[in-house]
């Protein structure tokens, strides 16, 4: 993650360096388009206009021209300072006021329009800053193979490509439409579109979270049928319906009317885009999480693996092993095989998990037991009988591992929905490794896996918030400052 930021740090320096040289070298002058009144055009450009400035000395003339309805002025930047800008003909026709200011860099600002001299270079930094966030982060996660992919890196790599490339393509609209009719589409109109960027990109992704929301409820409510009533077994319900009542809320958010006062406008914009940006943070997360979670589900390591880790859960008590732990059992039992059957090499199987209160005996050892039962050699099998969570399975299978001495290349075997997060543990371990998973009852998957994605995200809260809080403030203050 470190090296993302650090290239998005460089294209940022770069493009900022970009917009500065374009500036002083190749954007001193500021055109300015002032619409004329109907039946004013033919008299402008007959007669001589003259100009009227409050204080003069701020800007200078160097052009104009009379073209389609509008007044195209070319203002160079003179000194510092503030003055209206009108034009007068004999007849006593005259065009809007229009107020112009000069910082202390020659910039010259239209404060009715919000253009500027250099608009269209940063207008194209800004969007080309964004493409290249979305190629960075997609690049990052095309290159994160093997043990390298199981990180909370590869959640964020997923969840904000995907808002970089809508954020960029937005950008890429205003651009292109600023660029071609400057007179119509002036930069107010773009820092409009891209205060708006929070809720666009919520309006564009409501299909595909109330979908997702449908699917996840009606999943649970199958998984109901079949499983005992718990928090655990309810989690699948209660994201839906929070997916939902956000999409609504959001509806109801940006489609309302509004009268009141300008102040009255910022507030409510920067409320709106507070949410936005708090849902979208979700959505970005959740659509990470779940790419990252599928495509774990669908890697097949290379078959040339020393260990095979086996990660235990709940057993009957008469030492038997359920669906979900005998799936697993039997994935590492086949990629064992497979793997023997190809290369000829028998790897070590190492079945981990302690004794829980209402098991007779450690999962390590039910797990061993099973592995006899199947023809399995006792001398390839390695229990490890002390671990009660997923991170000590990998931390004392590591210790078992180290303590062997042969060959380290290491895969484990769970069920497909904790497969990612199994593989961030063991990268937390110290332990490189690799995962392949059991399937499981459809209508079990969906509730599981959200249940690991919480917890997963859990472990990350701090950083989490500070990232929302930074978001928040970025597009709060832009709502307060544009309105």
């Amino acid at each position: 993650m470190r090296k993302a930021i650090k290239q998005i740090a460089v294209c940022a320096v770069a493009l900022l360096a970009f917009c500065l040289i374009c500036r002083f070298a190749f954007s001193g002058t500021y055109r300015a388009y002032i619409p004329l009144a109907p039946g004013e055009t033919e008299r402008f450009r007959q007669e001589e206009a003259q100009a009227e400035m409050d204080a003069p000395g701020i800007v200078e003339i160097r052009d104009r021209q009379v073209r389609d309805g509008y007044l195209q002025v070319d203002l160079r930047p003179g000194k510092r300072g503030e003055t209206g800008l009108t034009f007068r003909t004999e007849a006593g026709n005259e065009t809007p006021m229009r107020v112009l200011r000069v910082d202390r860099f020659g910039t010259i600002y239209d404060m009715n329009t919000g253009d500027f001299n250099g608009a269209n270079e940063m207008l194209i930094a800004v969007t080309v800053f964004w493409l290249l966030v979305s190629a960075i982060m997609l690049w990052h996660y095309t290159r994160a193979k093997g043990p390298a992919f199981y990180a909370y890196a590869t959640i964020y790599y997923v969840g904000f490509f995907l808002f970089a490339l809508l954020t960029g393509l937005t950008m890429l609209r205003v651009t292109v439409m600023h660029i071609i009719n400057p007179r119509g589409y002036a930069m107010f109109s773009a820092y409009e579109t891209i205060d708006s960027a929070s809720s666009v990109f919520m309006r564009l992704t409501a299909p595909a979270m109330v979908a997702f929301a449908l699917a996840m409820g009606i999943s649970n409510l199958v998984l109901l049928r079949h499983e005992h009533p718990s928090p655990r077994n309810l989690l699948g319900i209660l994201v839906s319906l929070l997916l939902l009542s956000g999409e609504a809320l959001g509806w109801y958010l940006f489609t309302r009317d509004f009268v009141g006062s300008e102040m009255e406008l910022r507030l409510r914009n920067t409320a709106e885009n507070t949410y936005a940006t708090v849902f979208i943070y979700f959505e970005c997360m959740l659509m990470g999480a779940v790419i990252c979670g599928l495509q774990a589900a669908k890697l097949e390591p290379t078959r040339d693996r020393d260990f095979i880790l086996i990660l235990g859960c709940w057993f009957r008590p008469d030492g038997s092993l359920p669906p979900l732990l005998k799936g697993r059992v039997d994935r590492a039992i086949a990629f064992w095989r497979k793997q023997k059957a190809e290369t000829g090499k028998e790897a070590f199987l190492i079945p981990t998990g302690g004794q829980g209160r209402d098991e007779p005996m450690p999962e390590g050892e039910a797990m061993r037991r099973y592995l006899l039962s199947q023809g399995i050699p006792d001398g390839q099998i390695l229990p490890e009988k002390r671990a009660a969570n997923t991170l000590q399975n990998m931390v004392y299978a590591k210790e078992i591992i180290q303590s062997v001495g042969a060959g380290k290349k290491t895969v484990f075997a769970t069920t497909n929905y904790h497969l990612f997060r199994s593989g961030v543990w063991a990268g937390l371990a110290g332990l490189p490794a690799e995962g392949i998973g059991s399937r499981t009852r459809w209508w079990y998957w969906p509730n599981a896996f959200m249940a690991e994605t919480l917890g997963l995200l859990r472990k990350r809260w701090w950083q989490e918030l500070l990232f929302l809080l930074i978001l928040i403030g970025f597009f709060g203050l832009l709502s307060m400052v544009v309105g």
